[in-house]
């Protein structure tokens, strides 16, 4: 069973993605939040696996102070955008989901962000085109992902390592 806390201010869209997510019996939305106070919230009353985060959120709050906030308790995000950020934040989140996507690329999202919090390698279909993952697509000279059974466990950030 994973966990899911939705952090989205549209109304309608936070709705239906509670709707969508539970259509599996595997994933539960633990809460549903519009800001950076009601997600910080919403984690005390019930711990989530994973966190669903916009990037533009009520009352002044981005979804980047959620992300960072959440990281320090060790709950790994996802972004969902109707803009990805256009460098990688691997601190912060496993990747970005971008707006608009479909019943089909959600569920396959939700599986590759399980398979990285799971540390079990990817024995899925690849993920939806609108899904970047920081830790693979995102390497960059200074950071490299570990081959998947080298992997440490722990935090989501602790498969990248230095490059020498």
């Amino acid at each position: 069973m994973l966990n899911i806390l939705v952090v989205e201010d549209e109304p309608l869209f936070a709705t239906t993605l509670k709707y969508l997510i539970e259509l599996n019996p595997r994933y539960v939305v633990t809460g549903v939040a519009d800001d950076g106070a009601s997600a910080l919230a919403s984690v005390g009353a019930r711990r989530p696996d994973l966190a669903l985060v916009d990037l533009q959120l009520a009352r002044g709050s981005t979804g980047f102070s959620v992300a960072a906030k959440l990281a320090e308790q060790n709950i790994p995000c996802l972004f969902t955008s109707g803009k990805a950020p256009s460098f990688p934040m691997p601190d912060l989140a496993l990747g970005c989901l971008t707006k608009p996507f479909s019943e089909e690329d959600l569920v396959r999202a939700l599986r590759a962000a399980e398979d990285i919090i799971r540390d079990r390698s990817p024995l899925r279909p690849r993920p939806p085109q609108n899904l970047l993952l920081y830790g693979e697509q995102w390497a960059t000279p200074e950071l490299t992902p570990l081959p998947s059974r080298t992997r440490p466990r722990g935090r989501w950030t602790d498969w990248l390592k230095p490059a020498h």
